[in-house]
This record gives structure tokens, sequence and C-alpha cells, in this order.
């Protein structure tokens, strides 16, 4: 029986087998920036189970632009010799290997998740973190330091810089982070970005830092291959970034070449009132989609096997990315398949425990 989740989706020349696609997560066990044995298990063990896209971790474009000293980067060539097997085993299983370029503005020099997140200290290893004003997160963190307007150019070069290393490690999908109140997003947001030159003030100044970055790795990007966007479609906060600025700023994208746009929310601030539940953000995906007249995936909550092939049956996004639910089951396309009847390729090697 065929379903929509595991219908193919072509996006330029790439063909993903199905349209469960595995977002980004952030595994906090690298050193320098470089991934490691670890990595290739987490991500390849979500292409041997089954996924259409496999998506890397945020993985930083500058030292500064870490969440934490332990996540991955590409500002150097080490890092994407490293990532090479990763990509090259993703591929191998069947699935589409990606990876996500971002900068952490305000949020980085950060604590693993599990030891509390707090700031780590310079003297610790951290940095001192940079944004479009030096408004701080949390109220009791040091405030950021403001980037300057050739700081904003190299970082748009840095961006690019990261996606020609991807795209040489063997990536076919890079997605750019503009989501949950990391650098890009700041930008966005009139909550954080309280500039008064050319990238602070009314929208088309706030996009401009953000668009200059998407179209820079569009441009180094080969046309045969997708340019994703991850946004957070609001900040669940009066006055802040909304579904409306979203819808704009997509169109914008869509404008540049960007293919898909990947629909979050939230995360600027730490007190928003997030009203959470099962799919919760797929009205924003449904939106983007109408309005914006570009691909999108929706985000938040999909766990649920008839949870997902409505969505995409209801025309309310292209694809599922899930998060979660791949780390509490990383074979859930496979068990998916089973629950709705449709018949998929297994791995020969585990094709004694099909169904």
């Amino acid at each position: 029986m065929q379903r929509k989740l595991f219908s193919p989706l072509v996006l330029r020349g790439v063909e993903f087998r199905n349209r469960i696609f595995v977002s980004p997560m952030c595994q906090y066990c690298c050193t320098d920036g470089v991934p490691g044995d670890w990595h290739v298990v987490h991500l390849g063990s979500r292409a041997v189970g089954g996924a259409g896209l496999v998506v890397a971790e945020a993985t930083a474009v500058s030292p500064e632009g870490r969440i934490s000293p332990w996540d991955t980067g590409l500002w150097n060539d080490d890092q994407a010799i490293a990532f090479e097997r990763i990509a090259a085993f993703i591929k191998a299983q069947g699935s589409v290997p990606g990876i996500q370029l971002a900068h952490a503005g305000r949020k980085a020099s950060t604590e693993a998740p599990w030891r509390g997140r707090q700031v780590v200290q310079p003297s610790d290893g951290g940095w001192p973190p940079v944004a479009p004003s030096p408004l701080p997160f949390e109220a009791a963190d040091p405030a950021p330091r403001e980037l300057s307007i050739p700081e904003i150019a190299e970082l748009v070069s840095r961006f690019a810089e990261a996606a020609g290393r991807a795209l040489r490690a063997g990536f076919m999908v890079v997605e750019i982070h503009m989501a949950h109140g990391y650098l890009l997003h700041e930008f966005l947001s009139p909550i954080s970005n309280h500039r008064r030159d050319e990238f602070g003030g009314g929208l088309d100044a706030r996009m401009k830092f953000p668009l200059a970055a998407a179209k820079a790795v569009r441009d180094v990007w080969p046309d045969s291959l997708p340019v994703f966007v991850r946004i957070s479609a609001t900040d669940w906060v009066k006055g802040g970034w909304d579904l409306g600025q979203s819808i704009v700023f997509s169109r914008a994208l869509r404008e540049i070449g960007i293919d898909l746009i990947d629909c979050s929310s939230g995360g600027l601030v730490p007190d928003a009132t997030i009203p959470s539940g099962p799919g919760f953000q797929v009205p924003f995906s449904a939106a983007i989609r109408r309005e914006a007249g570009i691909a999108t995936g929706a985000v938040g909550l999909i766990t649920a096997a008839q949870q997902a092939e409505q969505i995409l049956v209801c025309g309310d996004a292209d694809a599922v990315f899930m998060a979660r639910a791949f780390l509490h089951d990383p074979y859930w396309p496979l068990h998916a398949a089973y629950e709705l009847g449709a018949d998929v390729a297994w791995p020969v090697q585990y094709l004694r425990a099909k169904p």
C-alpha cells in the first residue's frame, strides 16, 4: 500500500526515498569541533533505520559560534575530513546526508545540557559571546558583545566557507540554522535586535544579514542540490518575531533559491509561554507552505505514524522532521511502515527480522 509518508520527494536533483527526516540533534561530545565514533553510530543508525534524510547536528561556522565547547564545527579542513565517513555511510544506506550550519550568537559558550547549561567561562575553555545587540539571553548571563559591520561581513563568508567544506565532505543537503534564539534568529527578532544601523530596525533591515548568509551558502552550493533553512516561526512573545514576518521572510528566501523551510518555533527568550502539544507547530508549516509558495517541513512532537501521515495527506507540509522520536527509536521509519501497511526495503542484514 502506498502511503504519502513513504512516497519519494524530489528537490532539485535529489530524491529522498521517503518524507521522514531526522532533525539535527546536538550531541555535545566533540573535541575541537571534530566528530568521532559516536557521531558515526548516532547518525548512521538513523540511516540504517530507514530515514529519507539524516541531518547532522548544528555545526558551527566559527569556534565562537558553538553552543558549547563540545559541538561540531566546519571552520577547518580537519573537521570536514572527519565528516566524510559519516556522509558516506549515510548515503550508502540509501539516506540523503545533510548538515546544519549554525552560529549560536548570545547562546554560545554554555555547558552540555546534562551539566546544567550554565555559561562556560573563558578560564574553563569558554569565550565571550557575540550578538546583534548587547542583550543577554538570561538576565544573569554576561552581556554579549555587539557585532560590528565588518564582523557581520566576515560571518557571511564563514557560512559560505563552511558550506564549501560540507560539500567536499559529501553532504547533499545543507540547512542554515535561523531558529531557536541563535545568531541569525537574534538578528531577525526585534526583541534581540536593537541595532540602529543597516542591520536593525524594520523588517527588511533585520532580514539583511540572514538573507546574505543564505545567499552566500546558495551561491557556493551546486544548483543540483537543495538548501534548507530552519526558522522559528514565532517567538511566542508579544512584539517579537511572528508568523506574518516568517511568511515574508520565507518568500524572500524562496527568491534567492532556498528550497525548503524547516518550521520550528521559540527559543529566543527563556520565559516564553509555549502551548506545546502533539503537532503544535504544524500550522506554521501549513501557512508558510500556502502563503510563501515554498516546500516546508513540519516539526515538533510528531511521534506517531498516523499523525505524520495525516500531516502530509492534508498538505500541511512536504516532509516531517523528527528528533526525540528518533532518539527513542532509531528504526522509527521501519516500524511506521509496518503500522501503516507500507512495504519498504529493510537493510539486508536485518531481513530475518522483517515482519
